[in-house]
């Protein structure tokens, strides 16, 4: 390789690649340029040379692209939560649509030139969509700060207006701060400080109820703040606080207790509502979660006699969606609280056909199967890290007759299809724009048993 940091070159882009930054070749050495966009001509610098490939900072444009915009954000690319807002909207989603392209041509499942990839489903109005966040804070020049950190780093980038941030959760969260400045609340660092580490709010779209964790490595007094956030904000019926007292980057440990309010916050999605503890998972955006638990419905074609396993299930939302159709459904979740706000909320519903256990798909499911249980529909909805190699197996061994893979992660459902396929044949493809002006997507996968 002929290349070296702060060498600058001029540079055509091809295409885009995982992480939304522009491809190009200069003189047969790959280079990717972030903020470069597909089809544009650019004059960069190197900043990291790698065995088979460079990474190059952009310098200037020589010729733009027609569907480059100017960010509405003012500090896009310092935060870095983003990687697609000068890319125009209807352009990120062909993108995304082009990402699971780039993860089937990588891994090569069989038959994957085949495969239908039905356009990705966008939003009308992209903005304002996280009805999460979860924001670092930290101590910077003797003031609270809350926000997310710089790519690559642990500098935090103090977040005050976020364009893709539900509103009402960003006015909390910017209060929370103020509130722990003012009462002098401990913020914790890594080198030696305990205290709050992270501020997590969550408003429910269709009950406009919401809930909030503090997460501090040691107690703190949050009685001014409870009292003071309460009176300013109705909506919220939830605080609480978790406590992780662990170096690692995880952001929640394992003990949550209720300070204030109720336990749990009621959300709708399809036709049914359902509970919310603090910690359970559920999709961030909430009417894109329509979009996305709809095409779920649409793919599992499911009769009156079949028991479904609903892998992954959080509070059981997607099950909900086939428990008056079906014999049975199972589901099972690592987070204890989902669990039970899984049962209470099939038992408001009136389902007397769902079972629910805490654990690990790959260790409960084979165990159901050893004790007799049999499904004839799946649904797997796995964290990013894709499916488990012991439930891969698992699933290889009982072959359900119908599947549906709810993936948020293009390469590991291309790595899991590489050994799915060989047993189901994959329908289609569909993806959803979970969250937009980022590099990432959801999509909801057809299998059906050759």
């Amino acid at each position: 390789m002929n290349l070296h940091v702060k060498q600058r070159i001029p540079l055509k882009i091809k295409r885009m690649g995982i992480n939304g930054e522009g491809i190009g070749f200069y003189k047969k050495t790959l280079v990717f340029v972030p903020g470069a966009l597909k089809g544009e001509e650019v004059f960069c610098q190197v900043t990291a040379v790698q065995r088979n490939f460079v990474t190059a900072r952009l310098l200037t444009i020589q010729k733009k692209s027609k569907a480059r915009v100017t960010p509405a954000c003012a500090i896009y690319e310092e935060c870095g939560g983003c990687q697609l807002m000068h890319l125009r909207y209807d352009k990120q989603l062909e993108f995304k649509d082009d990402l699971i392209r780039q993860a089937l041509a990588k891994f090569k499942p069989e038959g994957y030139a085949d495969y239908e990839i039905r356009p990705t489903l966008g939003m009308a109005h992209p903005l304002h969509y996280r009805a999460k966040l979860q924001f670092q804070t930290r101590t910077v020049g003797g003031s609270v700060q809350a926000g997310l950190f710089a790519q690559g780093s642990h500098r935090l980038v103090s977040v005050k207006d976020c364009l893709v941030q539900d509103d009402l959760t960003q006015k909390i969260v910017n209060r929370v701060v103020d509130l722990l400045d003012r009462y002098k609340i401990p913020i914790y660092n890594e080198r030696k400080i305990a205290g709050v580490r992270t501020i997590m709010v969550r408003r429910a779209e269709k009950t406009d109820q919401v809930q909030l964790i503090i997460v501090t490595s040691k107690a703190v007094r949050l009685t001014g703040l409870v009292k003071d956030l309460t009176a300013d904000f109705p909506q919220i019926k939830t605080i609480a606080v978790n406590y992780n007292r662990s170096k690692s980057s995880e952001i929640y440990g394992e003990e949550t207790e209720i300070l204030w309010g109720q336990d749990t916050i009621a959300e709708e999605v399809l036709d049914y509502r359902f509970a919310l503890s603090p910690r359970a998972f559920y999709q961030l955006n909430p009417q894109q979660t329509e979009a996305l638990y709809s095409q779920a419905v649409a793919a599992l074609d499911v009769t009156a006699k079949d028991h479904l396993i609903d892998a992954y299930c959080g509070v059981g939302t997607i099950g909900f969606a086939f428990a008056g159709k079906v014999k049975s459904v199972r589901g099972m979740d690592i987070i204890p609280e989902a669990i039970s706000d899984a049962k209470k909320n099939a038992s408001a519903m009136g389902f007397e056909n769902t079972y629910y256990e805490t654990g690990k798909a790959e260790e409960i499911i084979p165990r159901w199967y050893a004790e007799g249980y049999r499904a004839d529909a799946l649904i797997v909805d796995p964290p990013r890290t894709g499916l488990d190699d012991q439930l891969l197996s698992t699933i290889l061994t009982y072959q359900p007759e119908k599947m549906v893979y709810v993936s948020c992660n293009t390469s590991t459902l291309a790595r899991d299809l590489v050994h799915l396929a060989k047993v189901y044949q994959v329908v289609y493809i569909q993806s959803v724009d979970m969250f937009p002006h980022t590099a990432r997507t959801e999509a909801v996968v057809k299998l059906v048993k050759k």
